[in-house]
């Protein structure tokens, strides 16, 4: 009977109302060194590690870039920098090897994208 009255309050109980805190409440009792190494932390997990790019994902990425080129289309890139993709979407302007960076154009800005940091390009029709 015991038993009965525990499960019928159980399935009572609204969980919904229970608001946690989450890590706010222990903050206080943390020294600022501690908060500093667990948000470093954090950010560091956070972090994706370089992919393995072979020569044949090379020259795929090569001639997306000449073909964009000929045909003057929009294309994606996503690069790799500091842990993270980034993403631009723009056409070709200028590549220029002595300083090995590509020059692509959006419809607001013109930047520059570091050939090093290329992973992938894809040609947007």
């Amino acid at each position: 009977m015991e038993m009965a009255n525990f499960e019928e309050d159980w399935n009572a109980l609204d969980l919904s109302k229970i608001r946690d805190r989450g890590s706010k409440k222990w903050v206080a009792m943390m020294l600022p060194e501690h908060v500093k190494m667990l948000r470093d932390y954090h950010e560091e997990i956070k972090k994706v590690p370089r992919p393995d790019l072979n020569e044949f994902d090379y020259e795929a990425i090569q001639e997306q870039i000449e073909l964009a080129m000929k045909r003057n289309v929009d294309i994606k890139i996503k690069r790799w920098k500091d842990g993270e993709f980034l993403y631009h979407r723009g056409t070709i302007q200028w590549i220029d090897l002595t300083r090995r960076i590509i020059e692509l154009e959006d419809p607001f800005q013109f930047f520059e994208v570091k050939l090093d940091e290329i992973v992938d390009v894809t040609i947007l029709e």
